[in-house]
Parts: structure tokens; C-alpha cells; sequence
């Protein structure tokens, strides 16, 4: 029999932890396939760790590593023919690995990640920023250059030949280490057959720009580990050209130009409006389209603020977690 080693990598999780590796044993059964459960842990100090044992899983305490460490740390013990990376906090459905399994051995792709879904509960910030990423169901597959890691299934011989995450990089380094499977050759695939529910959403405004602010700070790092390429520069350099804008129109309006004013901020807002409009109009919801704006207007100028930050070499003590 085949055999999935799936790591977690965790910090402070003991909410989520439970349901995950439930979830994630559910989805192996359903799939008929042997499954080894790799916790790492980065030095919780909640309940975490003794639940992810007593749902078998074998844990690694490993404090004070990035987030990339961690899943290299557990991919290193893990011993099966299938290598899945998941968060602490996501849910993966039951029908998760067979899709997936059968989109492998006819040939279409080699490393498969699936979409992601809040709960009912979630604030409409959180959901509405989840669904952006939603795809129209009677597109189940779509060809992609890039990754996020909240769930990513492979065969091991990819992650062997081609290394493991960077472990210098605080965040993106999924972004980073996907781009780099696909430098190699692999076929990326994102799948919306089914979705994972993302149960680790942010609960408060503060908590989500937080959150924001601590991952736009990726943009320089990806810079510093890729080299300049358009790709990673266009969003950091359109934050920069709305921060540019709003200077102006403040400036306008200290020297009484108020007509130039308006038109220099509403020419700021152009750049959220065209990306709400972007990954909400497949969802044909104005609705959406409004709550992306505003979310996107908070973003760039949470980008430009990272971005200066990094230039100063601010670094946020934020345990890495799944």
C-alpha cells in the first residue's frame, strides 16, 4: 500500500489541531492509503502538542525556527511515497487525496493544492479576502506558477530533488519555494473539486490588518532570494504609486487646489477598484466587488508601510505557525 507522511507544522493551535488531524486521517482512510502524521511544533505553550499525540500524530518540538524550517524539519522524518504540507487550522474535505491521486496518474499535474473557504462564522473581512481566490465551480482545475502552502500534496521525489523551503524568509516562503518547483519543471495545479475550510480566520479588524501587514512583508525578502523580475515587483510598486498619490492630494489640498485634490485621490483608488473588479467578477456579486475594494485600498498602502519597514530592517517576533 501506498503511504502519505502529511506535515503540520503549529503554534498555539490547540483550538484547531484536533479537527485537522481528524480531517486529515478521515481523507487517508477514504483514499485507502497509509497515513503518518508529522506534527512540528514551534514551542506552543498552549494544549496543542499533547492533543496532536493522542490523534497519533508524531510531534517535534522545535522552538524558535521560521516557518520553512519547520515543514523541512518534519519532511525530513517523514517516510512515505506522498508528501503533504497543511496548516493547523485548515480542514481538508474527505474527498481531498483521490481527485488528486487520479489527476497525478493520468499526467495533468504534479504538485496539486485546493482551494480554501472560511466557515459560516467568519466576519464578512475574512471572508470576503477568502473568496477572492474562489474560482467558478465548472472550473475544477486551473494551471498556476505558484502555491499557497495551506495545503500542498506531492510526491516526495519532487520536494528531494529540488530541496525544501527557504528557512531564512519570515513569510512567502511558499510563494518562493512553489515558484521554484515550478523553475524545475513541475506542473502546478490548483483544484476547486472540492475546498478546505480555513478554520483559523481572523477574528477582529486589528487581528486581519495585522496579519496583513506581517505578510506584505514578503515583498522584499522575495526580492533579495529572486532577484528583480516584474512578477514580484508590480504589487509593492503600485502601493507605492497610491502612497505617491495620497501625498499629493494632501499637498493640493495644503495649497488650496481642492479640484486637484479630489481628482488625485480618486485616481488613488483606481488601482483597489481594478483588482475587487478583477477577483470578483466571476462571482458576479456587487456586493463582493464593494468589500474588495475597500480591503484592497487598506492592502496597498499596508504593502508600502511593509515595504519601508523591511528597508529599515523592522522584523515583526511573530512565532512561525501552520
Amino acid at each position: 500500500m501506498s503511504r502519505i507522511s502529511i506535515v503540520i507544522p503549529m503554534y498555539n493551535e490547540a483550538r484547531h489541531i484536533g479537527r485537522t488531524l481528524l480531517a486529515a486521517r478521515k481523507a487517508a482512510n477514504v483514499a485507502d492509503i497509509d497515513c503518518e502524521l508529522i506534527v512540528v511544533d514551534n514551542g506552543s505553550t498552549d494544549d496543542g502538542p499533547r492533543i496532536a499525540r493522542t490523534f497519533g500524530a508524531q510531534v517535534l518540538v522545535l522552538p524558535g525556527l521560521l516557518i520553512g524550517a519547520l515543514r523541512n524539519r518534519g519532511a525530513t522524518v517523514a517516510s512515505g511515497e506522498w508528501l503533504a504540507f497543511i496548516d493547523a487550522d485548515i480542514e481538508m474535505p474527505e474527498d481531498w487525496l483521490n481527485p488528486l491521486f487520479a489527476l497525478a496518474a493520468s499526467g495533468q499535474g504534479d504538485v496539486f493544492g485546493l482551494d480554501l473557504h472560511t466557515p459560516a462564522a467568519a466576519p464578512w473581512y475574512a471572508d470576503a479576502w477568502q473568496r477572492r481566490s474562489l474560482r467558478p465551480s465548472n472550473r475544477a482545475t486551473r494551471a498556476v506558477q505558484w502555491l499557497p502552502s495551506a495545503n500542498l500534496l506531492m510526491r516526495k521525489q519532487w520536494f528531494d530533488s529540488v530541496g525544501g523551503f527557504n528557512e531564512t524568509l519570515r513569510t512567502g516562503e511558499d510563494k518562493e519555494y512553489t515558484l521554484r518547483l515550478t523553475g524545475h519543471g513541475a506542473r502546478l495545479l490548483s483544484v476547486n473539486s472540492s475546498v478546505a475550510l480555513h478554520w483559523g480566520y481572523e477574528m477582529t479588524w486589528r487581528e486581519w490588518i495585522g496579519k496583513e501587514l506581517w505578510r506584505q512583508g514578503s515583498h522584499l525578502q522575495l526580492l533579495r532570494a529572486h532577484g528583480m523580475s516584474l512578477r514580484l515587483l508590480r504589487f509593492p510598486l503600485l502601493s507605492l504609486l497610491v502612497w505617491v498619490l495620497d501625498a499629493l492630494a494632501v499637498f493640493a489640498v495644503l495649497a488650496g487646489y481642492a479640484q486637484q485634490a479630489l481628482l488625485l485621490l480618486l485616481l488613488g483608488l483606481l488601482p483597489s477598484l481594478l483588482l475587487s473588479v478583477r477577483q470578483s467578477i466571476r462571482h458576479h456579486n456587487v456586493n463582493l466587488t464593494l468589500q474588495l475594494w475597500g480591503l484592497h485600498w487598506v492592502r496597498l498602502h499596508l504593502a508600502s508601510a511593509a515595504l519601508l519597514l523591511g528597508l529599515c530592517h523592522w522584523n515583526a517576533r511573530r512565532p512561525a505557525r501552520g
